[in-house]
């Protein structure tokens, strides 16, 4: 029974081992796309922020002209 109990022991192991590099992994794809998407967010703001910018500049000038 000695071998059996081994041999069972191992692969219980060898299991979990498994699974917790599946969640490592999984978590790491997470936080990639996180991040990928705080990144498009923050461009996406500057993007608006550049844009309200240029608005207003033209807006400046026009007023100045009359």
């Amino acid at each position: 029974m000695g071998f059996m109990d081994d041999a069972k022991e191992v692969a219980e192991t060898t299991g979990r081992k498994i699974k917790e590099g599946w969640e490592d992994t999984t978590d790491k794809i997470g936080d990639k796309v996180d991040e990928a998407k705080a990144d498009a967010n923050v461009r996406k703001a500057e993007a608006e922020k550049e844009s309200v910018e240029r608005r207003n500049d033209i807006k400046e000038h026009l007023r100045d002209e009359k």
